[in-house]
């Protein structure tokens, strides 16, 4: 597949000055020289973006995402290395880029139609989509200067999509605005998908970027970790987050009894541990699309319960349910007596696809009161081997009726 853009041995040096010589006296005393610390904010970036994939930029705040963005926009020049571009490029870099706020919206759409190559005549003929998407016919004739953040980034965003570039470079302005704006720009980034346009995406939200991303790029201090699928490059990004101490690891153990509602002064039942299992256990912190999952709870009884029920339910990034069920669906409750015990829930194969998933849990008596809960108990993540995309795996056969080449039966999916 044909690069649309080639980055090879990027690095990128500045100069940050500690003092300032402001008077003659002191620039003569320092002979003009200021001292200062060079600062890498790439090092060495090595990366292929194929034509037509929508490729995510990923790391933690001074990773050097905006500055490898601006690089391939033509921005900022590397201090060794080159960057290759094949193609029309529009560029949303940052809230306001490239608005002058003395001047009305009218004249920054034009003036920023002509820094990406457009005649009057072409902006003239683009004009009102270009301000219906960005919703501000009321304000167009304003000075943007006296703007909201949320009508720069329309108006930036608008322009920037309206010329139709072969590449798109955007860089954390998809969740600026409101909801629906936000979507309203989603639908666009994915008709631009549908087109086989290329797309470069930089967001601080990791299942943004697994939603709408063929590969992800992922820095650390400036340097590239990985090229890889959103689930195994969101791994690494994660990885560096613990290194840094930013985020805990995941033990897979229950929460503790004090963050939950807080329960009965006696409890009857108490959930005491929780622990998942899968086929890749030591090897890899994830399971693949069709593995079994076991969750494996430990309780204790205080007081003998009859009729006792387990509630599990399987929840993605958004808090929205992807699966609930409960022991007693599977048959009656159980009569539980006093001491340890555990129950196992086991998923002979799990049909998700990529994503990070947490696990609920609630232990109930015969008459549905809750005794016990963990919210989440646990965390799992899974892995889509194929380049299939959504929610779910679901069995799929493919045939082909070729009237050349007669009937045609593919495998299964």
């Amino acid at each position: 597949m044909t690069a649309a853009i080639e980055i090879q041995g990027v690095s990128k040096r500045f100069r940050l000055y500690h003092e300032k010589y402001t008077t003659l006296k002191e620039r003569v005393l320092h002979a003009g020289h200021v001292p200062y610390e060079e600062f890498k904010a790439l090092d060495s970036v090595t990366a292929d973006i194929p034509s037509g994939q929508t490729v995510g930029i990923l790391g933690r705040n001074g990773s050097g995402k905006s500055t490898l963005l601006k690089c391939i926009a033509g921005i900022l020049q590397p201090t060794t290395g080159q960057v290759v571009v094949r193609g029309q490029v529009a560029a949303m870099l940052e809230l306001g880029a490239g608005f002058q706020p003395e001047l009305s919206g009218r004249d920054n759409v034009y003036l920023n139609g002509s820094l990406l190559g457009f005649s009057r005549k072409e902006i003239d003929r683009k004009f009102d989509e270009i301000v219906a998407f960005a919703e501000l016919e009321a304000f167009i004739d304003n000075q943007v200067k006296y703007y909201s953040s949320g009508m720069y980034v329309r108006l930036g965003f608008a322009v920037a999509v309206s010329v139709e570039p072969d590449i798109l470079l955007v860089d954390e302005v998809l969740a600026v605005g409101d909801e629906r704006f936000q979507e309203k720009c989603m639908d666009r980034v994915r008709r631009f998908q549908e087109e086989g346009r290329t797309i470069v995406v930089v967001s601080h939200s990791p299942e943004m970027m697994r939603q709408i991303c063929d590969q992800i790029l992922v820095l650390d201090h400036g340097k590239l970790l990985t090229q890889a699928p959103p689930g195994e490059a969101i791994r690494t990004f994660r990885e560096t987050l613990i290194d840094a101490g930013l985020l805990a690891p995941d033990t897979g153990e229950a929460a503790p009894a004090t963050e939950a509602p807080v329960p009965p002064p006696r409890r009857r039942i108490e959930i005491t541990g929780a622990t998942v299992e899968h086929p890749g256990m030591g090897e890899r912190p994830y399971l693949k699309t069709g593995e079994a999952l076991t969750l494996r709870i430990d309780y204790r009884v205080h007081e003998a319960t009859p009729g006792a029920v387990f509630s599990i339910a399987v929840l993605n990034v958004m808090d929205s349910i992807v699966f609930a069920s409960r022991s007693a669906q599977l048959g009656e409750g159980v009569d539980l007596g006093p001491g340890a015990g555990s129950v196992t829930f086991v998923f002979d194969g799990v049909p998700l696809l990529d994503g990070a998933f947490k696990i609920n849990l609630d232990v109930r008596d015969g008459s549905g009161t809750v005794l016990d809960l963990a919210e989440p108990a646990a965390t799992f993540e899974v892995m889509n081997p194929t380049r299939a995309t959504g929610v779910v795996a679901l069995p799929m056969r493919v045939e082909v009726e070729a009237p050349s080449e007669g009937y045609l039966s593919a495998g299964r999916a």
